[in-house]
């Protein structure tokens, strides 16, 4: 039970896919990087909004968004992508496959002990599968009752039928789901990107931000109010855990392609672009991703979150698939029939 080597996955449709790894990167951007795409949302307002008596000055926001700027590369891009997405099992990833490395290497009296710590981590992820999918969609299609009041009665039952719809297509395949929502990911990191740029422009000064001086000043003038407003903060990095779960799908080099070419830039123009709007209009403070949009464009913007929203739920349900088939490889949980439904 212990150390045991888990059995790559039959690779389907995408054996014919590891030399296109173009096709393979939009792919991952609807599988992979839904959850983390999503944060610009919400993160950065609710850093601002994490402590009463922040001031909304340069030292804070450009503070924040040194903080936003280092969680993305020393979380993401070093700890997944330099160093976690190395450690596949037979080209599996997560954290039971990590714990499965593990393992061999321990004492017997360790190694219960391990297991123990994988199978916590693993109940973690399995949590946040099961509340994040629901509390998303909902959360997205309650947009629509704030553009018109008649709406509010179907909120709920608009809800259940988007997640029944989510839920149906995992039948069809990860191919195409991937291949469904690949290109609307790419149409919102795209949307990301033009939104931050717009007010990069005004106020290019926010660049200083990745200096990481400014995180260690925020702190220093903050020291309360820092540590809280960093638990916020770390809402930019949820969903990186998908990157690895998720390394069997996909393998890592269009999950690597994907995050330093596309997804990490849009999401750090965003940030950067709340963080130029915050200091040219510190009144935007109550939900700066929206102020970002020119009035026109705020009901298509909602929209394309709304969609986006949904898509994120993708990224859990997948990692959640992958861990369960690993537990069932581990012996951790009883044997499962597992239909591999990608063409």
């Amino acid at each position: 039970m212990f150390g045991r080597p888990l059995t790559h996955r039959p690779p389907g449709n995408y054996s014919q896919l590891r030399t296109r790894t173009p096709a393979l990167t939009l792919a991952a951007l609807g599988i992979v990087y839904g959850d983390i795409g999503t944060s610009p949302l919400y993160a950065f307002r609710e850093a601002l909004g994490a402590g009463e008596g922040l001031p909304i000055d340069e030292r804070t926001i450009l503070g924040l968004v040194s903080l936003i700027f280092w969680s993305l590369v020393l979380v993401i891009s070093v700890k997944y992508i330099g160093f976690i997405l190395k450690a596949d099992n037979h080209g599996e990833g997560g954290i039971l496959a990590l714990t499965a490395l593990i393992l061999p290497s321990a004492t017997k009296r360790s190694a219960a002990a391990l297991a123990l710590v994988g199978l916590f981590g693993t109940a973690l992820i399995y949590g946040d599968g099961i509340i994040t999918p629901s509390i998303s969609v909902l959360s997205a299609v309650e947009g629509f009752g704030e553009a018109h009041d008649g709406l509010d009665p179907y909120i709920i039952p608009l809800a259940i039928g988007v997640l029944v719809a989510l839920f149906s297509i995992q039948s069809r395949g990860t191919a195409l789901v991937g291949s469904i929502f690949g290109p609307v990911m790419l149409v919102w990191f795209s949307l990301l990107s033009v939104l931050g740029i717009s007010q990069i422009a005004r106020e290019p000064s926010v660049f200083r931000s990745i200096w990481p001086g400014y995180a260690f000043s925020f702190f220093a003038h903050n020291p309360h109010l820092g540590f809280v407003a960093l638990g916020s903060v770390f809402l930019v990095v949820t969903g990186g855990e998908a990157l690895y779960a998720d390394l069997g799908h996909f393998g890592r080099r269009p999950i690597v392609f994907g995050w330093v070419g596309i997804v990490f830039p849009s999401l750090f123009l965003n940030y950067a672009g709340q963080g130029a709007m915050l200091l040219a209009d510190p009144s935007a403070a109550d939900n700066p991703f929206y102020r970002m949009s020119p009035e026109w464009a705020v009901f298509p913007v909602a929209i394309c979150a709304t969609v986006a929203t949904v898509i994120a739920s993708q990224a859990l349900i997948s990692g959640a698939a992958s861990l369960t088939m690993q537990a069932v490889q581990l012996d951790y949980v009883p044997r499962l029939r597992i239909d591999h439904t990608s063409p």
